[in-house]
């Protein structure tokens, strides 16, 4: 879950590499550092902590020249210091070497190097890449590298400079994401196409086992045996505007109030007032093979694991077709049966989640049907799926997932509507009804951010407690499991979500008056249910806080304070429901002094198991 870039042109190399890191932080920011070919010499300086700590370091003493690679660090093998940080050294420390990812059989590698005489300075598995490629380095850098990365089992993304060739970079990429990005008389790599945006929009997206040699003026990309390769650039979609935070203290606060354009940009030629049906490019199955579909399995990771509980839900209540969620992480443990005509759809925002790719391929082993919803087009889950429908996010830079999830849920509820079309299992009218609430959730989510300072406010009031329990029923399980995510991730205030069913089988035993329940109690077939629940709590001297529609005036009567969302669909309730527990969460992490889009010990690409 780290990032790196690399530059090589006329610019000072560390100002380019700077930059695309700030961009690149969500990744991981324990530690930081920079090789750049200064003079004639490789110079490097790394140091523990966020960015912030090397960009001071390098303002004070600056280091001319390039080409040059950084990287910024999420931990694994070995704790933050500034010797486990990046780049690595070696061959007499005229090799440098950042990595993504974590190799496997690095132990195994490792005592065989310093059998060889190898001296190891660090506690990472990507040292051992560093000395691999020193070992087979005979002057040609891109042959030292492809050799070296036969040896390694993982997952790599690599930028490799080396002192003796000092106008080439060296990318190589396995299940770890990287591009080159295309500039005129300079180049770049990156893991992520957010860090060369600013710069350029157009990128080579490196593939599995795919290298590239990188000079000032040219991109050569290589196959696993040293095969050239051709393949067209692609150009970025999105705005370089988009990387920035336009106005917003955080980017999770900017992200928040991107929702409403979003959902218009992913409704765009699907869903609109007056459409009989709707239309959904990238869903390649045909009408005949929707209506064989026997059982949907939805399988993520996190924030997208919420996603797919909800996707389940929609699916089987509108297609009528036994649906499941599972945690990637799980899945494979318990080796999974797939009957025939299984789909499964993985939900991931950035296409490279580890857990969720490695599902993805035992599933399609076991031959399911393989459709997935992501965010980053060509990204690694995409290209194993037999059909990708997108959701249209752009950059989503905060480490707290938000316009990711309710586009996600979006394309979910799309996707069930679109099922239920095709195989006939709801009456039009309802359907009718549903196509008609989708096309207005852009409206009701601007509605709903209006009454921002109203939880602002909330915030304020709640932002001593350290307990909260959210509770939500049927569709709205999983946002009650989203809503409290996204508190303790970013406030690290105890924040559970539970069934509200489950209460007396256990959670009830933590209502006291120091522990506070938001509840969502949008009217609907368990309205009832969960006023009984609320009841329950106050009747232990609980405080709660309801999500509810606008215009219900009766759960004033029954809970504290109360969060209104305009009225839509129960079915759809889920997505504009979200919305303000985003904006709950970011107050609350706010009034804490919380660092709110990087919190402690997360990284936002989950690229390793």
């Amino acid at each position: 879950m780290c990032g790196i870039v690399g530059y090589i042109g006329g610019r000072r190399a560390t100002e380019i590499c700077l930059a695309g890191l700030r961009r690149l932080e969500y990744r991981g920011y324990d530690s930081a550092g920079v090789a750049v070919m200064s003079k004639g010499k490789l110079v490097v300086r790394k140091k523990v902590g966020k960015l912030q700590v090397l960009a001071d370091s390098l303002e004070a003493e600056p280091i001319e020249g390039a080409p040059g690679i950084g990287h910024t660090r999420w931990a694994t093998h070995g704790k933050p210091s500034d010797a486990n940080s990046h780049p690595h050294l070696a061959c007499g420390d005229k090799i440098a070497l950042v990595h993504n990812g974590i190799i496997e059989n690095y132990a195994e590698l490792k005592e065989q190097l310093m059998a060889r005489g190898c001296v190891f300075r660090s506690e990472t598995d990507t040292e051992v890449i560093a000395h691999l490629v020193g070992k087979y380095y005979e002057g040609d850098l891109l042959a030292a590298v492809i050799r070296a990365a036969k040896d390694c089992e993982g997952a790599y993304a690599l930028a490799v400079i080396c002192e003796d060739e000092p106008d080439v970079m060296i990318a190589a990429r396995l299940k770890s994401p990287l591009v080159v990005g295309l500039g005129e008389g300079e180049n770049f790599i990156a893991s992520d196409m957010l860090a060369v945006r600013p710069e350029t929009d157009q990128v080579y997206v490196l593939d599995n086992d795919e290298f590239a040699k990188v000079t000032r003026d040219r991109v050569e990309l290589f196959g696993p045996e040293g095969q050239r390769i051709e393949k067209e650039p692609y150009v970025i979609p999105w705005d370089a505007a988009a990387a920035g935070k336009m106005g917003h203290e955080k980017f999770m606060h900017k992200e928040i109030h991107e929702q409403p354009g979003c959902i218009r940009d992913t409704l765009a030629g699907r869903v609109a007032a007056g459409m009989e049906e709707i239309s959904l490019e990238g869903l390649t199955m045909s009408e005949d093979e929707i209506k064989q579909v026997q059982r949907v399995l939805f399988t993520a990771c996190g924030t997208a694991y919420h996603a797919g509980m909800y996707g389940r839900f929609v699916m089987e209540r509108l297609a009528g077709i036994p649906s499941e969620v599972d945690l990637a992480s799980e899945l494979r443990a318990r080796d999974p049966v797939i009957l025939d005509n299984t789909l499964a759809i993985i939900v991931s925002q950035s296409g490279e989640t580890a857990d969720s790719l490695e599902g993805l391929l035992e599933l399609r082993e076991k031959g399911a049907k393989i459709g997935s919803i992501v965010n980053v087009v060509d990204s690694a889950i995409a290209r194993e799926s037999h059909w990708t429908v997108y959701t249209k996010a752009g950059p989503e830079i905060g480490v707290a997932s938000t316009k990711a999830y309710t586009l996600q849920c979006l394309v979910a509820l799309m996707l069930a509507v679109r099922f239920a079309e095709v195989r006939g299992s709801k009456p039009k009218a309802e359907l009718e009804e549903l196509r008609e609430g989708i096309a207005r959730l852009p409206a009701a989510v601007e509605a709903t951010l209006e009454n921002e300072q109203q939880i602002v406010e909330l915030a304020e009031k709640y932002q001593q407690y350290d307990d909260c329990l959210f509770l939500g029923r049927g569709v709205s399980f999983g946002s009650a499991m989203e809503g409290a995510l996204k508190l303790k991730e970013i406030s690290y205030v105890h924040a559970e979500g539970y069934a509200a069913g489950e209460m007396k089988h256990g959670p009830i035993a933590l209502i006291a008056p120091e522990c506070y329940t938001v509840a969502i109690a949008v009217r609907g077939e368990v309205y009832e249910k969960m006023l009984g629940n609320i009841q329950e709590v106050k009747a232990r001297d609980g405080k709660v806080i309801a999500v509810a529609f606008e215009d219900d005036e009766d759960i004033k009567q029954h809970v504290d304070d109360v969060i209104p969302i305009p009225r839509v669909p129960e079915l759809i309730a889920p997505i504009p429901v979200q919305v303000p527990l985003q904006l709950f969460a970011y107050h609350v992490a706010k009034f804490r002094g919380e660092d709110i889009d990087q919190p402690r010990n997360l990284a936002k690409t989950v690229t390793v198991e």
